[in-house]
């Protein structure tokens, strides 16, 4: 871990937690492969893996300068202010893009990921059965995933606490996409949507003066909703990052080939050319209590080749796979 950065790397690891926290956002699309393809992973890993016993300990007997050591606050806090600032900045930003241009923002993700499977397999040169084994488990389980159906919303809250645990993962296992694993799970709207609309319109409501917002019933669920499921985050942030961080010690070579098989099996999920299933009984779309239309499935097809869109999708996926390729160019000059 670093003691001293420059300036200069400080804002480079604020705008890695912005390009983490935007794709945490995204359906499809994992924070964690961020951080592996900017080659920030394994600090993130074994940073998240200091938040323990030993760090309170440090913290509760007042020697502040150690535990700021110990858990690498720098470099965490800078990640994460970046992550949370992208949620309310970028993360919006990419919302308008895929309502608007939705066909083009997935095939740009579709290349970047192509363009990232290149970037972290092409120095990886221990191919021993064992690993390749592993690497087409990740592609196998990465596929499995992303044709998987859509369950109902639950707002119980130790599933919603479960969710937490779950949809963290985004963050520290690369190829898998938290926000999906909540559509899969039924509570993406709930939890990413919702929730966060009535946590923001509650703050806003506090600002102004008016607390008779706290008395609210529906606002309350909600907040108690936000609460269990950031709950659930930490706590799943923390206790994956202790099981990543003994894999990545004892089989670094082996959990590197699983995670280059899942990210090759996530490009599923992200499939530019698909459209969204709804529900129905007889003509009539199925709603959840908050009217939204409740997700079935998602129907993948090939692109016709004659249609113009077509060809801008796939310039956007070669666009996606170049710009990883200039990183890595960019990475090398430097």
């Amino acid at each position: 871990m670093h003691n001293e950065r420059t300036f200069r790397e400080k804002i480079g690891l604020f705008l890695k937690g912005l390009a983490m926290g935007g794709a945490n956002k995204v359906p499809g699309v994992s924070g964690g492969m961020v951080a592996f393809v900017m080659g920030f992973y394994e600090e993130l890993i074994f940073t998240f893996q200091r938040v323990n016993l030993k760090a309170c300990k440090l913290l509760f007997a007042g020697r502040v300068k150690s535990f700021v050591r110990y858990v690498n606050l720098e470099f965490l806090v800078l990640v994460m202010l970046g992550s949370t600032f992208s949620y309310f900045s970028i993360s919006l930003i990419l919302d308008y893009f895929l309502k608007k241009y939705e066909l083009y923002v997935w095939s740009w993700f579709f290349g970047m990921i192509i363009g990232s499977i290149y970037y972290i397999s092409k120095d990886f040169a221990d191919w021993r059965s064992k690993n390749i084994v592993g690497m087409l488990i990740g592609v196998l389980v990465g596929l499995a995933i992303s044709f998987m159906t859509p369950a109902k919303e639950n707002d119980n809250l130790w599933f919603v606490f479960l969710c937490g645990i779950i949809g963290v993962s985004g963050m520290t296992l690369p190829g898998l996409s938290g926000s999906f694993i909540l559509i899969l799970l039924g509570n993406y709207v709930l939890l990413l949507v919702d929730s966060v609309n009535v946590l923001g319109n509650v703050i806003m409501q506090l600002i102004s003066g008016n607390t008779d917002v706290l008395h609210d019933a529906v606002k309350v669920r909600y907040l108690k909703i936000i609460a269990v499921f950031t709950l659930g985050s930490a706590f799943g942030l923390v206790s994956i990052s202790h099981i990543l961080g003994y894999v990545l010690k004892r089989w670094h070579q082996l959990v590197t080939a699983i995670i280059i098989g899942f990210i090759t099996g996530s490009l599923g999920i992200v499939w530019p050319w698909k459209k969204t299933i709804f529900k129905q009984e007889e003509n009539v779309f199925l709603l959840d209590k908050k009217g939204n239309k409740i997700v079935e499935n998602y129907e993948r097809y090939f692109p016709d080749i004659y249609n113009e869109q077509t060809w801008i999708s796939i310039g956007f996926i070669v666009f996606g796979i170049l710009l990883i390729l200039a990183i890595d160019f960019y990475g090398k000059k430097r």
